[in-house]
C-alpha cells in the first residue's frame, strides 16, 4: 500500500529494479540448491504417470485453462503498462521476452529446486520459505527473504493492483484518485480471504482459476473482436472522450456487448450446474472467449453501423486549427 500510495512512478521504479533482481536471485537459488544436493533429484528424470493419452488430456486441458485464467488478468489490463511504452515495437519486445521466456525459466527453477529438496530432505518442499528455513543458515535466509519480499511486491502490484486502482479511479475521477483506488483494492483483497482460496490445490486451480477465467474470457473475446474485426485496429480517439461519439451507444452502454458477455459467461460456467456439460467448464476461458466474440461480431454486423458524424465534424474543426499552428 505504501508503494501504491506513492503513485505510478514508484511502481515503475520498483519494477525496473525488481525484475532483474528476481532473475539473479532465482539463478543463485538454483545453483546453490544444486550444489547442496549434488543433483536435481529424480523428478526431472521420472517417467510420466499417465499411461494413456486420454488420461493425460483429462488433466492437461483443465490445467491449461487454469494457467490461462491466471494470466487472463494481465491479458486484459496490460494496456495499463504498455501505454507508457515509447513505441509499439518496445512494448511488443517487452511482452515477448518478459512474459513467456521469463515465466518458463521461473517455472523450471521451481520444479528443479523442489526436486533437489527431495534429495536433501527426503521429501519435496515446494514452499520457498519452508525450504529456506530447513537449511538453518540465517544469512542465506535473510537474503532469500528479501528476494521473496521484492518478488511478492512486484507480482502483486503489477498484476493485481494497478488495473483495479485505475478502474476505481475512472468510476469517479473527481473523488477517487489512483492512490485511493489502490487503497480500496487492498481492503477488497483482504475481504476476499485469499488464504481460503489457496487452502487446497482443488479450490485454487479447479475452483478459483478456472472459475474466474470463465468470466474474463468473454471480456477478452469481445475486446479482441471489436478492435481487430469491427474497428480494423483503428479507433477514433476524439470519440473515446465525448458522449456524442461513436462509442457512446445507448446511454454509454453497448447492449450488444452485454448480451455477448452474458451468453459467453453462461456457456463457460454451465458445466458447474449441468454435469454432462462439465467439459465446457474445463475449457471455460476458451469457451467464453470464442462464444462471446462470435456473438458480439454477429450482433454488431446485424446492427446499424455507429454514426461517424461526430468524428467527421471534429476532423473538420481541426483543419483550420492545424493550419494556424506554427511548425514546432
Amino acid at each position: 500500500m505504501v508503494v501504491v500510495w506513492r503513485g505510478v512512478e514508484s511502481i515503475r521504479h520498483l519494477q525496473a529494479f525488481g525484475a532483474p533482481f528476481m532473475f539473479v536471485m532465482a539463478a543463485a537459488l538454483l545453483i546453490w540448491v544444486r550444489i547442496k544436493a549434488g543433483s536435481f533429484g529424480s523428478m526431472l528424470s521420472t517417467p510420466s504417470q499417465f499411461h494413456s493419452t486420454g488420461a493425460f488430456l483429462a488433466v492437461f486441458f483443465p490445467s491449461l485453462t487454469a494457467m490461462v485464467g491466471y494470466w487472463a488478468t494481465l491479458a486484459l489490463n496490460i494496456p495499463d503498462f504498455t501505454r507508457y511504452s515509447k513505441s509499439q515495437t518496445s512494448q511488443a519486445w517487452g511482452q515477448a521476452f518478459g512474459l513467456p521466456v521469463a515465466m518458463t525459466l521461473y517455472t523450471f527453477v521451481g520444479i528443479s529446486v523442489t526436486s533437489a529438496s527431495a534429495v536433501l530432505f527426503g521429501k519435496p518442499i515446494w514452499n520457498p520459505i519452508v525450504l529456506i528455513g530447513a537449511f538453518h543458515q540465517p544469512v542465506v535466509a535473510f537474503v532469500a527473504l528479501i528476494a521473496i519480499l521484492i518478488a511478492t511486491l512486484n507480482v502483486n502490484i503489477g498484476a493485481n493492483v494497478v488495473s483495479p486502482s485505475n478502474d476505481f479511479s475512472n468510476l469517479y475521477p473527481r473523488l477517487i484518485s489512483f492512490r485511493t483506488g489502490g487503497i480500496i483494492t487492498g481492503f477488497l483483497g483482504l475481504a476476499m480471504c485469499p488464504w481460503k482460496l489457496l487452502a487446497t490445490p482443488d479450490a485454487y486451480i479447479f475452483g478459483w482459476l478456472i472459475g474466474y477465467s470463465g468470466l474474463l474470457g468473454p471480456v477478452a473475446g469481445i475486446m479482441v473482436c471489436d478492435y481487430f474485426l469491427i474497428r480494423k485496429t483503428e479507433l477514433d480517439v476524439n470519440s473515446l472522450y465525448h458522449r456524442e461519439g461513436a462509442y457512446h451507444y445507448t446511454k454509454g452502454i453497448n447492449p450488444r456487448a452485454v448480451v455477448a458477455l452474458a451468453l459467453g459467461v453462461a456457456l463457460a460456467l454451465i458445466g458447474l450446474a449441468v454435469k454432462p456439460l462439465h467439459f465446457f467448464y474445463d475449457y471455460a476461458w476458451f469457451v467464453g472467449f470464442f462464444t462471446a466474440g462470435a456473438v458480439y461480431l454477429l450482433l454488431m454486423k446485424l446492427s446499424k453501423p455507429a454514426s461517424s458524424s461526430f468524428a467527421a465534424e471534429a476532423a473538420e474543426q481541426r483543419k483550420p486549427l492545424n493550419r494556424s499552428l506554427p511548425a514546432s
